[in-house]
């Protein structure tokens, strides 16, 4: 590995795409439970989860690609967590004006449309990152 893209991997985090909003995030790993759970929150029907729980058995027979002068550390997916929601969904929002200002600014740095902001609070009940 060069220098060059030594420093660039081992550098602290700049982009800023952290948040304070009190979340509930699955613990990191991904295995037939996780898949579980999110098609139950998702509120899938059952041959959704049957067809999640069939693809996630085949991927994990796929071997990783190799590609072609690149030269990357294998990636750990039992290190990724793959579902975060704001905690507090209970009493939310009934328009943009109640959205905490530290959502709307984390949405912004993502570059969400305000659309999609207003869309994904005001009508759906959970907010989904895989």
């Amino acid at each position: 590995m060069t220098d060059q893209i030594e420093k660039a991997i081992t550098r602290e985090y700049e982009a800023g795409f952290t948040s304070s909003i009190e979340s509930n995030t699955f613990e990191p790993g991904l295995n037939e439970e996780v898949i579980a759970r999110l098609s139950a929150i998702k509120g899938e029907p059952q041959w959704m989860l049957d067809w999640r729980l069939k693809a996630f058995a085949s991927w994990k027979k796929m071997p990783e690609p190799h590609w072609a002068h690149i030269d990357y550390s294998k990636i750990d997916f039992q290190a990724i967590s793959y579902y975060s929601s704001p905690k507090s969904m209970d009493d939310k929002p009934k328009s943009l004006d109640e959205i905490d200002p530290e959502l709307l600014a984390t949405y912004e740095k993502l570059g969400i449309p305000l659309m999609a902001v207003s869309y994904t609070h005001l009508t759906l009940p959970t907010i989904c990152s895989v």
